[in-house]
């Protein structure tokens, strides 16, 4: 392409502090270095992890920084020394990389890569940007920021899929249905005939219980404090629908009576350590397994030691345990062939110009997911 090895100028929502709105700016994006490759950002979905470093986790470090890590494009330029990608592909980025080298890449036991944590999950890692505005280096968060047109990522937190795939569908697989999906499938391991509950129905909550489905769980309690999201949970493979608030008793112990001593499997998908207790003891002694799915690193968790003693196994889940090039270019193939819902998670269209009204809107539980419109195609 005619931007290949030069500056690209293009615009991105900026965020220059913690909780407050972001906003548009023009940003310089420059060519990739070695084993990194250019994208443009078609779409992206605006997801709770992206408002929780803006609005509620307090870490000015991640400040000034451009967010977005849930998105799908178009390769525009390489890198020396890649060898995976071309311009046009299509593409979607990682913020769970997979080198296939290292020890973790290597076992089939994780979906950790050694050589891909560092700018990722627990990165502040300036100097590694190649976005910046007024001169000032701009985060990279998750080494992704696909809240801009252009961005830069690594290649092995790259993954190259089907050329048929929409790109402002497929988006959102870039977190929210792997992360829900997996934490069925692979976290879990939820079996035939078995009773699980989901605490929780945003895009990840609503992920888990297809997941829940598709492994042939024959009860599915999908529960969340607002009732407007049980239609969609059905939709998606709820047999039973709670909400906490219409009962006197803990959620915990509503789950217990509900199934006769608790279920086989529960999956939290909200970030709140108060729920993730709740959810593990909503499990049944003996083989009751627990998992957590949302994100929070301001609290502990906490629960007394009989609750593990008894059996239960409590875990937790990145990425719903996909390697992040395989399990994108998986999951993106059973959309295509019909097997994983996705459109049914979308219920906001809007373009990156519109970007704080998407996050008030998920701010307010107004949505499931929002997809943004970021670049043509």
């Amino acid at each position: 392409m005619a931007t290949a090895g030069k500056i690209i100028s293009c615009k991105a929502a900026v965020a220059w502090e913690f909780d407050k709105p972001l906003v548009i700016e023009e940003v310089e994006v420059a060519p990739p270095q070695e084993k990194e490759v250019r994208i443009k950002i078609v779409a992206t979905g605006v997801c709770q992890s992206d408002l929780y470093f803006l609005l509620k986790c307090m870490d000015k470090a991640l400040f000034p920084s451009v967010f977005g890590h849930e998105a799908a494009g178009i390769v525009e330029s390489i890198g020396p020394g890649v060898t995976e990608f071309q311009p046009g592909d299509k593409v979607i980025p990682l913020f769970m990389p997979q080198c296939r080298e290292c020890r973790f890449c290597k076992s089939p036991k994780t979906n950790l890569c050694v050589n891909g944590s560092a700018g990722h999950i627990d990165g502040k890692n300036f100097e590694s940007s190649r976005i910046t505005c007024k001169g000032k280096k701009l985060l990279q968060f998750l080494g992704v920021s696909s809240f801009s047109e252009y961005t830069v990522v690594k290649e092995l937190a790259l993954a190259k899929i089907d050329p048929a795939a929409p790109l402002d569908k497929v988006c959102v697989i870039g977190c929210a249905i792997c992360t829900g999906y997996g934490a069925a499938v692979n976290s879990a391991k939820v079996e035939p005939g078995s009773t699980c509950a989901v605490f929780g129905l945003g895009a990840v909550g609503l992920a888990a219980v297809m997941g829940c489905r598709a492994a042939g769980a024959k009860r599915i309690i999908a529960i969340d404090i607002n009732p407007e999201k049980f239609e969609k949970a059905k939709i998606f493979g709820a047999t039973d629908v709670v909400n906490p608030n219409d009962h006197s008793k803990p959620i915990h112990q509503v789950m217990v009576e509900m199934t006769n001593g608790g279920v086989d499997y529960s999956i939290e998908c909200i970030g709140n350590v108060e729920i993730m207790r709740r959810a593990l003891e909503s499990c049944i002694p003996g083989w009751g397994v627990s998992v957590i799915a949302g994100w929070t690193n301001m609290q502990d968790i906490s629960t007394e030691p009989i609750q593990l003693m008894k059996g239960r196994k409590w875990t937790g889940t990145l990425f719903g345990g996909f390697k992040g090039k395989d399990g994108v270019s998986q999951m993106v193939k059973a959309y295509l062939d019909k097997k994983v819902m996705v459109d049914e998670l979308i219920t906001h269209n809007m373009t990156l110009d519109q970007i704080n009204e998407a996050i008030t809107l998920m701010k307010h539980g107004q949505c499931i997911r929002t997809v943004l419109s970021v670049s043509p195609q």
